[in-house]
């Protein structure tokens, strides 16, 4: 039975480096895919409307390239969603996910260094408090190659992995969604560089026996 899959980043290039394999394995299986992002990823650099522009035409190509929806931007100012009331960030998160219908949330890891990443991660717990007829039923927190690992080292707030999800048939999806962002990339042993990504891939497979893998941390399932 397809399911409807929502991610929620904080910027066109996060649902790729923190789950690509898996929304293309998703997709693949037939489940619905959607994507949300709460800001450009470009506006804190002062970067130009153009480079805005590049960055939501890459979104657009990784979307469809993983199998997904067109994906919805909120417009929420880049890395200075500190400046906005969170109230704001989850009301217009329960937006995306009345019109989406969700079943299963990936979002972003809460201890990562990026500001946005954080505060996206709040506004998604929040909008998905677990009410009475809520169809969400499973969120899952995704680590972002040079945010994740970037972050004071806090053993009360680490990355621990509890969920691998085998994307060794998927990994050249992901692949090609992250050089629909080659503008983002970088030379390798840069962690958002092609072959440190396919190193994470390889480590966190063989942690769980597979040959490649995209782990998460469970935040949260109900099982009905």
């Amino acid at each position: 039975m397809s399911e409807v899959i929502l991610a929620i980043v904080a910027h066109p290039d996060d649902e790729v480096l923190g789950a690509g394999g898996t929304l293309a394995r998703h997709a693949a299986n037939g489940d619905e895919v959607h994507v949300v992002f709460l800001a450009d990823g470009v506006g804190a650099r002062g970067d130009d409307k153009a480079a805005a522009e590049r960055r939501a035409k890459a979104a657009r190509l990784a979307a469809s390239l993983l199998g997904a929806h067109e994906p919805t931007f909120l417009g929420f100012p880049d890395n200075r969603l500190d400046q906005i009331d969170l109230l704001d960030t989850a009301q217009a998160i329960e937006g995306a996910i009345r019109t989406t219908g969700p079943s299963t949330i990936y979002t972003h890891h809460s201890g990562d260094l990026n500001i946005d990443h954080v505060l996206c991660h709040r506004a998604v717990l929040t909008a998905c408090r677990p009410m009475p007829g809520s169809k969400v039923r499973r969120i899952y927190a995704m680590e972002v190659p040079s945010s994740t690992e970037w972050a004071s080292p806090d053993a009360s707030n680490a990355f621990m992995p509890t969920r691998f999800v085998d994307i060794s048939a998927t990994q050249k999806t992901k692949r090609r969604a992250l050089e629909a962002y080659a503008e983002e990339m970088r030379a390798f042993p840069h962690p958002r560089s092609f072959e440190a990504l396919e190193a994470l891939a390889t480590w966190r497979g063989a942690s769980a026996g597979l040959r490649a893998a995209e782990a998460f941390m469970v935040v949260r399932e109900i099982e009905l």
